[in-house]
């Protein structure tokens, strides 16, 4: 691990701690166990450390998405076609994968929990949260409802309406045992019910 990838750990654990506003850049320094000075060939800021955690936050989302083999967001066909070929046990197996990355990875918890903590501090970094966890993934599978009830796998109704009913439970859960390994068992286990409601609700019985 570089220099610089170590100032942005330990920066984010920091984070989840103390809170963006309550971590200076003289901790973040002793936490490496380098000078401030030398922390600043790195960064220009204690800003510029955050946004460089949003970026390895976005990297990681990406490769999870790859390695399980979730087609590209841009492409919202492809992901209508993809999602519509899969049987409820397939649905149920992929969301598992999805949950417990999320839940597990240990940047992204962190993550969570700085922007859980700033909500009502700093403005700037809960929008970040919203925008990523919220906006862009209610957009995105509104997208993919929209096209999947046009190609006659979803009962007719607002595709926004579905997106949030199926992410809002999600993003519960994922808020609910954030950094609680002993909860994931029982995480999991309302995830596969609330999957199989949606499922139920919203699959045509013919397809």
């Amino acid at each position: 691990m570089t220099t610089k990838e170590r100032i942005a750990e330990e920066a984010l654990n920091l984070f989840s701690v103390k809170g963006f506003r309550g971590t200076s850049v003289k901790n973040i320094a002793d936490a490496v166990g380098i000078k401030d000075s030398s922390l600043y060939k790195h960064y220009k800021s204690k800003k510029e450390i955050f946004d460089g955690i949003v970026l390895e936050m976005r990297k990681r989302m990406e490769n999870m998405s790859q390695y399980i083999g979730l087609p590209d967001d841009s492409d919202i066909q492809a992901s209508a076609r993809m999602y519509g070929e899969l049987t409820l046990e397939n649905l149920l197996e992929l969301s598992r994968k999805i949950f417990l990355f999320y839940l597990t990875d240990d940047f992204i918890s962190k993550f969570w929990r700085v922007a859980t903590m700033e909500q009502y501090q700093n403005e700037e970094i809960y929008d970040i949260f919203r925008h990523i966890f919220m906006e862009e993934s209610i957009t995105y599978q509104t997208l993919v409802f929209r096209e999947m009830i046009r190609n006659g796998i979803f009962i007719e109704v607002n595709p926004e309406v579905i997106a949030i009913n199926f992410y809002t439970p999600i993003f519960f859960l994922l808020s609910k045992y954030n950094g609680r390994a002993e909860g994931k068992a029982e995480g999991l286990e309302i995830l596969e019910n609330q999957i199989k409601e949606f499922y139920r609700i919203y699959r045509k019985k013919n397809v």
